[in-house]
C-alpha cells in the first residue's frame, strides 16, 4: 500500500479509483503541482547558513568568506560544527520536500519538489533572493529520486575532490554528468524488463545542472584563472576587509569568529 502511494502518489491513486470528468483530472493535476511547488520552495527558502551565523554568531554568512550562503563557506568561517548543522538542515529539507512530492504525485512529484527546493535555496523568498549554490540540496534530491544515480555521482565527486581538492570543481563536473548518468540508468534492464526509449525525468535534472552550474559562474572564472581556493577542514583567515560591517575593517581581529566575539562584549 505504502510502496503504491510512493510510485505513483495519491492524487493519481484517487483518479483512477474514481470516475472523473477530463477536467477535473487537469485540475488535480494543476493543483497538485502548483502545490508541491509552493511548499518545497518556501521549505528551499529556509538557508540554514543563513540562520546560523545570524543565531549564532549575530552575523551574516554573506558578507565572509566567498560571499556563498554555504556548507563550505560557513566551515572556512565558522568551523566544522556550524559546517556540520548547515549541511543537516539543507539535507532535511531535500529530503522533507521529496517526500511531499511522493506523497502527492509520485516520482513526478519528487522531482518537482527537488527542483523547487533548490531554487528556494538560490533564491530564498525569505532573504531577498539571495541564497546559497544548492549542491547539498540537489545531492539530497538525487538520492531521494534515484539513490544508484546518487552513488555515481557521489563516487565521481569523492575521486575529484580528493584529486584536487576542489569542492566547486567537483559540484560543477557531477551536474554536468547528472542529466546523462540519469538517462543511462532509467533507461537501462536495471528498473525495465523492457527499457524505454527516454526517460521523462532527464528534463529536470538537465534544469536542476543549468541552475547550479549558473550560480557558479564565479567558481568557474577563478578555476580558469587559478584562482579558485582548496577546500581545508580548518578554518580559513579572514582578510580585515572581510570583517562585519558593523564592526568596521580592523587587521587586529580579522577573522569573522574573532568579530562574533567583539559584537557580544
Amino acid at each position: 500500500m505504502l510502496k503504491d502511494i510512493f510510485l505513483s502518489g495519491l492524487v493519481p491513486k484517487y483518479l483512477s479509483e474514481h470516475f472523473c470528468t477530463e477536467s477535473t483530472v487537469i485540475t488535480a493535476w494543476v493543483c497538485s503541482v502548483i502545490g508541491i511547488a509552493l511548499v518545497a520552495y518556501l521549505l528551499g527558502s529556509l538557508n540554514f547558513a543563513i540562520i546560523i551565523s545570524g543565531k549564532q554568531y549575530r552575523q551574516d554568512i554573506r558578507k565572509f568568506g566567498s560571499k556563498n550562503a554555504g556548507m563550505t563557506n560557513m566551515m572556512r568561517t565558522y568551523g566544522k560544527k556550524a559546517a556540520g548543522l548547515t549541511l543537516l538542515g539543507d539535507a532535511l529539507k531535500a529530503a522533507v520536500s521529496c517526500l511531499v512530492g511522493y506523497m502527492v504525485l509520485g516520482q513526478y512529484g519528487a522531482y518537482i519538489a527537488g527542483l523547487f527546493c533548490i531554487v528556494g535555496h538560490v533564491f530564498p523568498v525569505y532573504y531577498r533572493f539571495q541564497g546559497g549554490k544548492g549542491v547539498v540540496t540537489a545531492a539530497v534530491t538525487i538520492l531521494m529520486c534515484n539513490p544508484i544515480v546518487f552513488l555515481i555521482l557521489f563516487v565521481i565527486f569523492a575521486i575529484i575532490v580528493l584529486a584536487t581538492k576542489y569542492i566547486s570543481l567537483g559540484s560543477i563536473m557531477c551536474m554536468l554528468l547528472y542529466p546523462i548518468v540519469l538517462d543511462r540508468i532509467e533507461r537501462s534492464m536495471l528498473f525495465h524488463e523492457t527499457p524505454p526509449d527516454g526517460c521523462p525525468y532527464v528534463i529536470f535534472a538537465f534544469l536542476m545542472t543549468v541552475l547550479i552550474v549558473g550560480k557558479h559562474w564565479q567558481n568557474i572564472v577563478r578555476l580558469f584563472h587559478g584562482q579558485e581556493s582548496k577546500f581545508s577542514f580548518k578554518k580559513s583567515v579572514k582578510a580585515p576587509e572581510e570583517v562585519s560591517s558593523d564592526e568596521g575593517p580592523t587587521s587586529e581581529e580579522p577573522s569573522a569568529k574573532k568579530a562574533s566575539k567583539k559584537i557580544k562584549k
